[in-house]
């Protein structure tokens, strides 16, 4: 299976879903990634308060950090590659990404035309 991650902007907490207002947005993101999580996908969520570390770790996102600044938050990672920066990514794009069937409940499909075959 492919591995995804994201890299997200500071937040109050890891999935930024604390307080009164909910970002809609994070909510999405956040209920996908344990959705995703459960059924076996490696998915990881890095929130630049509570993970510096990984930010520094990945020489691909700490580049674009220092290039562009915090507007190119989030990235989003797959595998070791960058490939979309400065917002979430769809269901539609993550499924693509992760061969899942296009009703992003995730239903890894049997054939999806990556390279390599799927995840």
């Amino acid at each position: 299976m492919k591995k995804m991650s994201l890299y997200e902007p500071a937040m109050c907490c890891e999935t930024g879903l604390c307080g009164v207002s909910v970002n809609p947005e994070l909510l999405r993101i956040s209920t996908l990634m344990d959705t995703l999580r459960k059924k076996g996908f490696q998915i990881r969520r890095y929130n630049l308060s509570s993970a510096p570390k990984a930010f520094v770790q990945n020489t691909g996102v700490n580049t674009l950090l220092k290039n562009q600044g915090m507007t190119v938050l989030p990235i989003t990672v797959l595998e070791e590659d960058i490939v979309l920066t400065g917002r979430y990514p769809t269901n539609d794009e993550i499924a693509a990404w992760l061969c899942l069937s296009e009703d992003i409940n995730p239903q890894p499909v049997r054939s999806c035309n990556c390279k390599g075959g799927c995840c």
